[in-house]
């Protein structure tokens, strides 16, 4: 969860890392700092805080080899002793990860007379490597050795102020990926962090070890065998991951959906049937058998699953699981071959899901698909199926985009089973598709409430608790709304579905206690009306996300926000969106840093 930017160039490598670093400050930003060799020797800066800070500092600094890192705190609280790079004898390291048997190696290097400075495990990686120098003095050869003796999740980058012109990374378990350019070459934990100096990426696979130069790379596995990578050419666009004329990322991804979801659903955009191939060549024969559903996934994109869940057993007739990613892999479960596990990650980083993933393949259920809008990922490539989902990078902490195309793909994979099945006719076929392809249209018409929401979010915000209701496949978009608002406002929220406020919650109800309510025109909307008098009796204050035909209206303590159009079995995707619009306007009406909430990074690369 933290950002590494790393090279060798012909030109000054400082504001090519400081740019990097910038763009990475959605992994991790409770501190930064960098590491160069110029001809007087190594020179490290570090500071606490943004990146911002560090660029003041770094100003005027000149220098063709360095490293860079922007934290997320794991091991020490933020601080300036704690941050990244940490430095042993003339070398200094930077890592993302978590080093699980650092405990072992702290004791055994402070036994050989080394003194630790920090309360970090990545300080062990710095003496570990000093120490495999005094017998090994190439610096290649001794990170090698070292990443055998390190367990746990890591990407790292090294430089020697003995060895200039020369950069050595690792990878095993966390992303990191080699640039290469016309002007040097360069390694990030992100494409989005190279896009300055070069498209074309290498990406590396655990246990590969590379060295930089500014004229070359070369890549070895852990044992020293020589292995060739393929270079790709990123499909993103350094326009992307600009802010342009929005205020926050957040509010910028929040105002892509409609395009992020007629990409994610371009190859159905003209077509007149579904087809499996468009999760994988292999899709027909690998999903024919399918009699059960598993899908494995954490936070927002465990609430994609939830949604989906709704969708699995009512239109495909398959009986679906949700697990959270976290928990699955430490629990004795039942393995079933025949299940098709889904792992479902905006980075497919998310080293939870990663391993929740291994863990059902080693149990012998190789009918697996990831949805992830990352392509060179890691659980993608490690899948069997994949669907990306085409929202474009997305920078902001609090997902936004990316869950609401994670649905789309899920939709989508319900229809295909539901086909396998036998449970699709053509007539309700075309029906879905072509309420898919008015997706976008519908978006836009939802986000044209925002001066209604932003209305409302100026007297929630100055409340302390909020209570989220939905129920049937809105349930798990009153959860999603929670989480968003805690996220970014730090209002504390809890989500429940409709018919259990009478089983607890309802004593929490008060003046104060606002409700949100999540009220599409369906099958449950008027036991949710009975809900909500539980609620007015009590003298809580409802704010109504309804729809245009719903028949609730206005009244004393009752706010009715209506949606432009039903959108039936879709409806979760557009009934999202004015929830995150009101935990974005409830945040800055409270004045929080929205894209970069407190203690909370994007990608969840450590466990």
């Amino acid at each position: 969860m933290c950002g590494i930017v790393a090279g060798v160039a012909r030109q000054n490598i400082v504001p090519v890392l400081i740019e990097g670093l910038q763009k990475l400050e959605y992994r991790g930003y409770d501190s930064a700092g960098l590491a160069v060799i110029r001809d007087s020797g190594l020179e490290r800066l570090r500071s606490v805080g943004r990146v911002a800070e560090l660029a003041i500092q770094s100003q005027g600094l000149e220098a063709h080899t360095g490293i860079a890192h922007t934290r997320w705190a794991t091991h020490g609280v933020p601080s300036e002793r704690n941050a990244h790079p940490h430095v042993s004898t003339g070398l200094a390291v930077v890592h993302n990860g978590i080093i699980e048997n650092f405990e072992a190696l702290k004791t055994e290097l402070s036994s050989l007379g080394y003194v630790f400075t920090s309360d970090t495990d990545t300080e062990t990686i710095a003496h570990l490597v000093d120490h495999l120098l005094k017998s090994e003095p190439d610096l290649l050869e001794a990170v090698r050795l070292a990443s055998q003796r390190l367990q746990g999740a890591y990407a790292i980058a090294v430089v020697r102020q003995s060895e200039p012109g020369r950069v050595i990374v690792a990878r095993e378990g966390s992303p990191l990926l080699l640039g290469v350019g016309e002007n040097g070459n360069f390694a990030a934990s992100d494409a989005s962090a190279l896009l300055q100096v070069t498209r074309q990426m290498v990406y590396l696979e655990n246990g590969d070890i590379a060295e930089l130069t500014a004229d070359s790379y070369r890549v070895l596995r852990q044992d020293g065998s020589a292995v060739e990578r393929p270079v790709a050419v990123s499909q993103l666009s350094a326009d992307a991951v600009e802010l342009g004329t929005y205020r926050h990322y957040m509010q910028k991804e929040i105002f892509e959906q409609p395009e992020a979801i007629a990409n994610t659903l371009e190859l159905v955009g003209s077509a007149r049937s579904i087809q499996p191939g468009l999760f994988g060549g292999e899709a027909a024969s690998l999903l024919e058998g399918v009699k059960s559903v598993l899908i494995l996934a954490c936070g927002t994109s465990g609430h994609a699953g939830m949604t989906a869940r709704y969708w699995l057993e009512s239109i495909a007739g398959i009986p679906t699981t949700v697990e959270i990613a976290s928990e699955y892999r430490y629990r004795d479960s039942v393995p079933n071959p025949e299940q098709l596990v889904v792992a479902i990650s905006q980075s497919g980083e998310t080293a939870d899901t990663l391993a929740a993933l291994r863990h059902a393949k080693s149990l012998g259920q190789l009918k697996t698909l990831a949805i992830c809008n990352v392509p060179e990922s890691a659980i993608v490539r490690e899948s069997a199926l994949r669907f990306i989902t085409r929202a474009g990078p997305e920078i902001g902490v609090a997902s936004t985009k990316a869950f609401t195309t994670q649905l789309a793909a899920l939709f989508l994979l319900t229809l295909v089973l539901a086909k396998l099945k036998g449970r699709l006719s053509p007539e309700t076929e075309a029906a879905h598709l072509q309420a898919m392809r008015h997706l976008p249209v519908a978006l836009a018409k939802v986000l044209a409430l925002e001066p209604q929401i932003k209305a409302w979010a100026e007297g929630f915000s100055q409340k302390d608790h909020a209570l989220f209701l939905g129920r049937g496949r809105h349930y798990p978009i009153a959860l999603e709304g929670a989480l968003k608002l805690k996220e970014i406002s730090y209002i504390h929220a809890e989500a429940y579905p409709a018919g259990e406020l009478k089983h607890g919650p309802l004593a929490l109800v008060d003046k104060d206690m606002p409700v949100i309510a999540v009220a599409p025109n369906d099958d449950l909307l008027e036991k949710l009306k009975s809900n909500l008098q539980e609620v007015r009796a009590r003298g809580g204050e409802l704010f109504v996300f309804a729809d245009e035909d719903s028949q609730m209206t206005d009244g004393e303590g009752v706010h009715v926000l209506r949606l432009p159009e039903h959108y039936g079995q879709l409806s979760p995707i557009l009934h999202v969106v004015p929830l995150q619009l009101l935990s974005y306007h409830a945040a800055l009406v409270k004045g929080t840093d929205v894209d970069k909430p407190r203690n909370l990074a994007k990608s969840v690369t450590v466990e």
